[in-house]
């Protein structure tokens, strides 16, 4: 199975913040302003937008610009892609990678 490990290891790392993973949950209800957004949390306008860099950086989030407004989604294919990647790593044993060196398959 060919993974590419730097991308989702790049949207692993954006995730492993606590403000960021909330922020994903609340994405998780639909599209939101980023008002909305802020309402959560005890943080300033520019702290968000450093997490929404982040998140659109990897891919995991998506931005619409309406007016002076800016309306966060989650990217739900890239989303998807996460979720298989990590279960192919803890249940795909038929393509696992250490047959790849071994040619004996797993132990």
């Amino acid at each position: 199975m060919n993974q590419d490990y730097t991308a989702n290891a790049k949207i692993i790392k954006a995730l492993s913040d606590p403000s960021r993973l909330k922020i994903i949950d609340i994405l998780s209800c639909g599209e939101m302003c980023a008002c909305d957004i802020l309402e959560h949390f005890d943080f300033t306008q520019p702290t968000l937008s450093h997490h929404m860099k982040v998140l659109m950086g990897c891919g995991i989030v998506e931005c619409r610009k309406e007016g002076l407004w800016n309306y966060y989604s989650l990217n739900g294919t890239n989303c998807n892609k996460l979720i298989l990647f990590l279960m192919s790593l803890i249940t795909n044993t038929d393509d696992c990678i250490c047959k790849e060196k071994t040619k004996g398959g797993c132990k």
